[in-house]
């Protein structure tokens, strides 16, 4: 009996887990760029319990060491594997601000391809972010509106000079009589981007980047200025699967306190003598 609360804790934790994974989609959902995180759930395929405890060796003061012993195995339960951003499109939105831009993926040769902005975080590391809600710095740096330089194709910041400046749709910005090419890379596999806050990505250790993907075959983007791209985040359909989450919590929780009282007769009520 006592491994169906394992089960139906189980339960409870994974969608715990699940509803915060919704919770923070829905605080995003207006957040430029933002794409939302897809919860996976898993069944254990064999979890195997153990009991800790301690047991006391024979000497004169009781000494005490740690123990810990094989219950068994529970081959049921659930658990919440990991969350993956879906990098599908976001649509997007006007904002009439000059700094502003919008990443459209147009074309991409792969399935689970995905272009990013290129930018270089307060360590001088690359990270890439499909927010394009930009500003300029005091210095007339381009940045990110947490101050991170936004670069371009060589991977150097973008030094504006405080001006005006126009983005065409290929990624050529012109300010002063400079022109500059915007930095946009491209992964075919974009489940090994790894976030990092809520809308920079960094690259994991097994995946690869493409830097400059307008020179390579079957990738297509265009830059929209004086735009947003919006959070693919949908709160109808995020609300619904928060209700069906708490739903099934709430379910497991009455399991829990089902085995709970089940367990609380026996030891009051079986064995007693009449």
């Amino acid at each position: 009996m006592l491994r169906g609360f394992y089960t139906a804790a189980a339960g409870m934790m994974a969608n715990q887990r699940m509803q915060e994974t919704l919770s923070n989609n829905m605080a995003n959902a207006y957040t430029p760029g933002y794409k939302a995180d897809q919860g996976t759930m898993r069944a254990f395929p064999e979890l195997l319990i153990e009991r800790m405890g301690s047991k006391t060796i024979p000497t004169k003061n009781g000494f005490k060491v740690p123990d810990a012993g094989h219950v068994g195995s529970l081959n049921t339960g659930v658990y919440m594997q990991e969350a993956v951003p879906s990098f599908i499109q976001g649509d997007l939105k006007e904002t009439g601000v000059g700094t502003d831009l919008a990443l459209v993926q147009n074309e991409v040769p792969d399935e689970s391809g995905s272009l990013f902005f290129r930018v270089q975080n307060e360590d001088g590391e690359e990270r890439y972010t499909r927010n394009g809600n930009f500003t300029v710095d005091g210095e007339g740096f381009l940045t990110t509106n947490h101050g991170y330089y936004v670069l371009d194709r060589n991977g150097d910041p973008i030094d504006t000079g405080g001006m005006e400046f126009k983005v065409s749709k290929n990624g050529e910005l012109t300010v002063g009589g400079q022109a500059f090419t915007l930095g946009v890379s491209y992964t075919s596999d974009a489940s090994q981007m790894v976030k990092e806050g809520n809308d920079l990505f960094r690259l994991s250790e097994e995946g690869s980047i493409i830097v400059n993907p307008g020179e390579e075959e079957g990738v297509g983007y265009s830059i929209h200025q004086s735009h947003l791209e919006r959070s693919n985040v949908d709160p109808n359909r995020t609300m619904t699967e928060m209700m069906n989450t708490y739903r099934s919590f709430e379910m497991n929780q009455r399991v829990l306190k089902a085995y709970d009282q089940s367990m609380q007769k026996a030891v009051t009520e079986i064995g007693r003598i009449s």
